[in-house]
């Protein structure tokens, strides 16, 4: 992947620059003097390397001050960041139970709704530890420590490399403190969970050569169950608490070897080896069902220790030394029902037919025959503790020099950043020691024992697992659990050096060309170890395999800033700036990034601003070499005849009909019950996901055009708004189950056709509950697929007011209105803008046409408030069923997977915030978000892994949350 650059010059002048800035230190120390004061005037804007007088310049940068950071009220940085209105839902939120692996656990953010892999995170302009996965951790950045957060609302990768399409957050830490400060914060949720506490230090100290910033930080968030809201104890929600419930109960169900019926036994009953204790099962009702929500986490409880160390040491009057030291340690856990235990999700090379009782088993009510069961292991729930620890480092010098009769600076830096975490899951059975327990047993002084010798000297106690809970003691729940332990490990090598200053003057006083230069060489490896009896299928767990790899890139990127005109009637400034990277990466080639921007003055008051730039996104480690992996999948199938695609549409029923589906197919849930709406179910058999080393960098073009209005005559007024367009190709993606059938059966793609295989024999399976049809195993596997075109306005009015005698007031609103979020899955696939949906590409994200926030703040003397307005608009969902919850019965279009749409309301959020500062530097915050208690519309589209719990919307408050804070300097 190469384009035409200028980058053959640059490194040129990079080369030559750095050696002459060495020589001119040593040559002319006096006029270092003057330049080091004058180059303390400029500073650097996030986006560019040049540094310069102006903080306005041709790229959109929102900053949050630490003004603006306290009144949300919010501890954790991906909280503050996700109030903004161009932010998207992350790709794992704290809410999102049913994902596994090492990144869960973590906070992320996702900038224009394009991904957390696809927004850059800076700290102090330089890259921070990510995952294998290419994720930001960024809760691990103590928010006591940060000065303010930049926004870089545009592509990047020109300056910074890959990962920077969406934009660039950019956290810059304090730089200078002296004394020391205390914080204390507590806040609750309106249900009295979910508790918050935060604790942190701050000390500081600069002297004339040195500037020394120490923090500590301890923060605990207590954990959330669904079972303690309407809105989150069912499946489908409060509107529908007998759906979603899961067909495998905790009492025991068999399958009658010879008929195939299904029995439960009489809940209370424990003699499971008499057939009369037994009843037919019932998929239609709930009576041998369970409700699987009322033993999870709705967000999980994390406990964060952080230590943070930044120095500066003025060696001379113009080469400081810097470093920065970071030690973040994260403690989470999430909880998830008992496993569904049966004979079908037990197939497998262990045990070809299955886990199941023995013929010869005392609690067997068919003596003398194998049976398959189904049961849910409600004693043992399955917690997962993810213990993380993460650790940066930097370290360098920085200088200033002249150079051709201007001011340049220079920094050298070297960056080690290492993200180590440990799962720890309990829970889980050993299915070797399940079959142990379920086979023959024996009888040994009058007491039922497994007949194997060897099985009885390891422990085996004979299960009686179809008598349900409370029929089982904890020595056999000991006997058959699995503790089980996975580590993965990614560090992050990265050397850095640049140089930008004045090349020469323009003409009529326009300015300075100034030019930057830089290189950098960073390596990237990692490893995931997953527990190796796992990884065997040993255990009930998701076997994944082992993932290890390594890459390293070159790059050198230039840029030159150039003014045009300056203080001329009609061009009070005009000025373009151009950018190129070259980056060549050990694993996939070259790759060279340009980016043309400009910025126009017609009048002091008013500036125009637009940038062109292209983008990239390498594949992570664990996109190229992570091990295949199993999950279990929800997911609705196009030939479902009621609420599939085939449906509504004749040409789908035909392929389907064509492929070997049966005429009238209905999907169905584990027990072979037909699903009753829209969402869909969860397959009873896994499928398998994985990497992909052919993967190939993801490209990107942004565009952005924009204004900037101060007008002279209303002091403190400021008005932005700025158009973006990006289109995104190659898109690096693991392919859904869903959207897999639908590329094969609606889109018609044959090439998605050979990723799965269905049930071809006529008949219910009774291990597995599939039926003819049934799709009984897919591959969900990477590709560089599809592109993502997404476009919009940015509006910000920003309105300081003159004081009063009432005191001071400040006015801002931010909004994005988004205009198109087209996707397109395949070459000559049908295109989906998905504006205004609750969309199922990208992880089912809400794509909000339009987001708003508006702000009253009030200062007076010692006093402060502040009331807060989020906005979020309507949206489209699908329908719970044709007739329920369905606003659109009869609506259909391309790529809908079935038929309905229900049009959901918009939402605004309230939040009120009093602050006093008393007499010895203390100030006491009190707030309420979310203060009338709103609640958000229900979502059937919600996911159940990747960013929350449906049917609730992970974007909304659940709860009015309420805290206080106090804040002590010293």
């Amino acid at each position: 992947m190469k384009q035409k650059t200028l980058l053959a010059t640059a490194i040129a002048a990079a080369l030559v620059l750095q050696t002459w800035s060495v020589a001119a230190q040593d040559a002319a120390p006096a006029k270092a003097d003057q330049g080091s004061a004058k180059s303390l005037e400029t500073v650097t804007v996030t986006g560019s390397r040049i540094r310069s007088v102006d903080v306005e310049t041709s790229q959109p940068v929102f900053t949050m001050d630490k003004a603006a950071i306290q009144a949300t009220g919010l501890t954790n940085v991906n909280d503050i960041l996700a109030r903004m209105p161009s932010m998207g839902t992350p790709d794992i939120t704290p809410q999102d139970t049913l994902s596994s692996g090492a990144d869960v656990g973590g906070r992320y953010v996702n900038l224009r709704n394009l991904g957390s892999q696809r927004t850059l995170v800076l700290v102090n302009g330089r890259r921070w530890s990510t995952s294998l996965g290419g994720l930001t951790d960024v809760s691990t950045i103590p928010v006591s420590m940060i000065d303010r957060i930049d926004i870089l609302k545009d592509g990047a990768s020109s300056i910074y490399g890959s990962d920077a399409i969406g934009g660039v957050v950019n956290i810059i830490t304090k730089e200078k403190f002296e004394g020391a400060e205390a914080n204390v914060y507590y806040g609750q949720n309106g249900k009295g969970d979910g508790e918050t506490q935060n604790y942190d230090f701050t000390w500081g100290h600069s002297t004339e050569k040195n500037s020394i910033v120490i923090g500590a930080a301890y923060q605990q968030t207590d954990p959330m169950w669904d079972r303690e809201r309407p809105e989150t104890r069912y499946a489908d929600g409060p509107r529908h608490p007998d759906a979603g419930w899961s067909s495998t109960g905790p009492y025991g169900r068999i399958v009658d070897p010879t008929t195939k019926q299904q029995y439960v036994i009489n809940h209370g009953a424990t003699d499971s080896s008499n057939l009369a204790n037994y009843h037919l099962y019932d998929g239609s009702t709930n009576a041998d069902r369970y409700n699987s929500t009322q033993d999870m986490t709705f967000r999980a409880g994390t406990k964060l220790k952080n230590l943070f160390l930044q120095d500066n040491y003025k060696l001379t009057d113009n080469i400081t030394l810097h470093g920065m030291a970071d030690a973040s340690v994260r403690d989470s856990s999430a909880q998830l029902a008992g496993y569904p235990f049966s004979t079908g999700n037990t197939v497998g090379n262990l045990f070809p037919n299955g886990v199941q009782i023995s013929g010869q088993n005392a609690y067997n009510p068919f003596p003398g025959q194998d049976v398959s069961f189904f049961r849910r292991t409600v004693e043992m729930p399955r917690v997962t503790d993810a213990h993380s620890k993460i650790y940066n480092i930097n370290v360098g010098a920085q200088g200033y020099f002249q150079f051709l009769g201007h001011d340049w600076t220079w920094d050298a830096d070297y960056s080690y950043s290492q993200n180590k975490i440990h799962l720890s899951t309990d829970g889980n059975l050993d299915l070797h020691k399940a079959q142990a327990a379920l086979g023959p047993t024996t009888i040994i002084n009058g007491q039922v024992a497994c007949a194997n010798a060897s099985d009885r000297a390891a422990g085996c106690v004979p299960w009686n697992i179809l008598a349900g809970p409370g029929a089982t003691p904890q020595s056999v729940l000991n006997y058959v659990g699995y503790h089980e332990s996975a580590r993965q490990v990614s560090s992050t090598d990265d050397y850095t050096a640049n140089v930008s200053g004045g090349l020469f003057d323009m003409p009529l006083n326009a300015g300075t060309v100034n030019l930057a230069v830089g290189v950098e060489h960073r390596g990237l490896k990692g490893s995931y170890r997953p527990d190796a009896y796992v990884a065997a299928g040993n255990t009930t767990d998701l076997a994944a395999n082992a993932t290890t790899g390594k890459y390293f890139t070159n790059e050198a990127y230039a840029e030159l800033d150039v003014p045009l005109l300056r203080d001329l009637p009609g061009a009070q400034e005009l000025g373009i700036n151009i950018a190129s990277r070259y980056s060549n990466y050990s694993n996939f080639g070259s790759t060279t990034n340009n980016k043309y921007s400009f910025r126009y003055r017609p009048i002091e008051d008013l500036l125009i601003r637009g940038t062109f730039a292209h983008g990239f996104r390498a594949p992570t480690i664990n996109d190229l070499y992570g091990g295949p992996g199993q999950s279990f999948e929800t997911f609705i199938d196009p030939c479902d005849t009621k609420y599939g695609a085939a449906a509504t549409s004749s040409t789908v029923a035909q392929r389907c009909g064509t492929a070997g589906v049966p005429a009238g197919y209905r999907q169905v849930d584990g027990s072979g019950t037909p699903i009753k709406s829209n969402t869909g179910t969860q397959t009873p058999v896994p499928f398998v996901s994985g990497s992909n080393p052919n993967l190939q960098p993801e490209q990107s073009i942004t565009r952005t055009l924009g204004l900037v209005y101060s007008p002279h005559f209303v002091e403190g007024l400021d008005f932005t708004v700025d158009y973006y367009n990006i289109y995104l190709k190659n898109q690096i993606t693991s392919v859904s189950a869903s959207e897999i059938l639908n590329l094969c059966y609606v889109q018609n793609d044959p090439s998605y056709c050979s990723r799965f295989t269905r049930k071809a024999t006529p008949g219910i399976d009774p291990s597995t509950g599939l039926v003819q049809g049934s799709v009984n195993a897919l591959n969900e596997s990477e590709a560089n697929l599809g592109t993502l075109k997404t476009e919009g306005y940015d509006v910000g009015i920003h309105y300081r007011l003159p004081e009063t005698s009432f005191g001071r007031f400040r006015i801002a609103s931010d909004s994005t209105y988004l205009t198109k979020y087209e996707t397109v899955s395949s070459p000559g696939a049908t295109p989906k803008d998905q504006v205004g949906f609750f969309a199922a590409d990208n992880g089912a994200q809400a794509i909000y046409r339009l987001r708003s926030n508006l702000q009253l703040d009030w200062d007076f003397k010692e006093f402060g408030a502040s009331w807060t307005v989020r906005y979020y608009s309507g949206l489209k969902d699908q329908c719970y069923t044709a007739t329920v919850e369905c606003s659109s019965p009869t609506y259909t279009n391309p790529w809908w997977p079935s038929v309905g749409m229900s049009q959901k309301g918009s939402v605004a959020f309230n939040d009120a915030q009093f602050r006093y500062t008393a007499p010895w530097k203390g100030v006491f915050t009190v707030g309420v978000n979310n203060i009338f208690n709103k609640k958000g519309p229900f979502y059937y589209s919600v996911p159940t892994a990747g960013t929350g719990s449906p049917p609730y919307n992970p974007s909304f408050d659940i709860d009015r949350y309420w805290y206080v804070s106090y804040n002590q300097k010293f």
